[in-house]
């Protein structure tokens, strides 16, 4: 399990991720950022097919914040990086970072993301499952001594 207070997930720009312009279609960071959500998830244990078979709940996007602050393009190496800045009973708020990693560290996109607990059948909201909140605390509490950080360097 994965206790860092940041996340890395890697990711390189395909054809299929850009625009006519030749640089990352805006809406492709809410991808790469929700991969890397999945990805650092199941790194902490939380598979999510098996956490909804499990317990009969889920994770969905309530909100979502992006501000994009320089271009990526086809064939860019990125590293998409997740911490929790907010943790509460039936949802959780992170912050979540798109850097190209070549030639050197550059800051392209930054935002936020709540992501709620629902009841799958019912799409109502729930309380964070004892299992999730157990995982998630340890990252949690990395997260928290580390959130002076502005930028999410791991």
């Amino acid at each position: 399990m994965d206790a860092t207070p940041v996340h890395a997930w890697p990711i390189r720009v395909y054809w299929e991720d850009t625009d006519a312009g030749g640089i990352v279609y805006y809406a492709n960071y809410l991808k790469f950022f929700e991969r890397a959500r999945t990805e650092w998830l199941r790194g902490l244990g939380l598979g999510q097919q098996a956490l909804r078979e499990r317990t009969g709940g889920m994770f969905v996007v309530s909100a979502a914040e992006a501000r994009y602050l320089r271009p990526a393009r086809l064939d860019d190496r990125l590293e998409i990086r997740t911490r929790i800045r907010e943790l509460g009973r039936a949802s959780l708020t992170l912050q979540q970072q798109a850097w190209r990693t070549d030639p050197a560290p550059t800051l392209l996109c930054e935002g936020t993301v709540r992501i709620g607990w629902v009841e799958a059948e019912a799409m109502r909201p729930g309380r964070l499952p004892a299992e999730v909140t157990a995982a998630l605390a340890p990252a949690w509490a990395s997260s928290r001594q580390a959130a002076s950080d502005k930028d999410l360097c791991a």
